[in-house]
């Protein structure tokens, strides 16, 4: 039998061990909240954190630009985009991808913002959030036609449970608002992709052309991550 202060001390290492097992659990299971409103590049690390089975060693990023996602990240990302000037790991078109069937665990696309800028250059939105060249009429003003393509060719590059995670943001143009996020989760699901989440991430202030005077829309100060997975179920 112990003696008292011996009991208690034993007691006291008892509740600490509980304690610090219960601390594991939580940190374990933390779950992502739905609305962020830090920048892009932490709740990427959240989301590659949350989503895939086990840690991904392929990460392909199918839009890299000039890689700001990556900026404060030691994860193992190849960069691809058809620009050379930002010169990426591989200067290649995402619809047409040079590597293997599932040579990837996790893909991170980031789709241009706006389809065409007016005639007002003062900010330059096509260097920024466009597709760097004009889209036409015949192609209703907006850039959903470029999702299939690529859908298709994400799809044969990861395996399977490989996750897709999309930066995506809805926009007013030709006086019509463009459901750009509904577009890419119909396109995925034809693809044969699950939709599997949605957080929705705040940015500071809309996105505005200065000749803008009356406004028909409410201004965007919001886009969406997209959660896709090569399954048929999310969990």
């Amino acid at each position: 039998m112990l003696s008292g202060a011996s009991g208690r001390h034993r007691r006291e290492q008892l509740e600490l061990l509980r304690s610090g097992a219960e601390g594991q659990r939580r940190r374990r299971y933390e779950p992502l909240g739905s609305v962020w409103s830090g920048d892009d590049a932490d709740l990427l690390e959240e989301l590659l954190r949350f989503y895939p089975r086990k840690a991904p060693k392929r990460i392909l990023d199918a839009t890299v630009n000039g890689g700001r996602f990556w900026r404060r990240s030691h994860r193992p990302v190849i960069g691809l985009d058809i620009e050379p000037r930002h010169r990426p790991a591989v200067v290649a078109d995402n619809a047409i991808m040079p590597f293997r069937d599932g040579t990837f665990d996790v893909i991170v696309y980031d789709p241009p913002h706006v389809p065409n800028q007016g005639r007002d250059k003062s900010k330059d939105f096509s260097a920024r959030f466009g597709l760097g060249r004009h889209v036409p009429k015949e192609l209703q003003y907006n850039f959903s036609h470029s999702f299939p393509p690529f859908l298709g060719e994400a799809w044969r590059v990861l395996p399977a449970e490989g996750v897709l995670l999309c930066k995506i943001a809805d926009y007013v143009h030709h006086h019509r608002y463009q459901w750009a996020h509904l577009d890419l989760i119909q396109a995925a699901r034809l693809a044969g992709f699950r939709a599997c989440d949605c957080i929705v991430k705040v940015r500071r202030g809309p996105i505005m052309d200065p000749k803008w005077k009356v406004a028909h829309h409410s201004r965007r100060q919001h886009c969406y991550w997209l959660v896709f997975r090569k399954s048929q179920k999310c969990e």
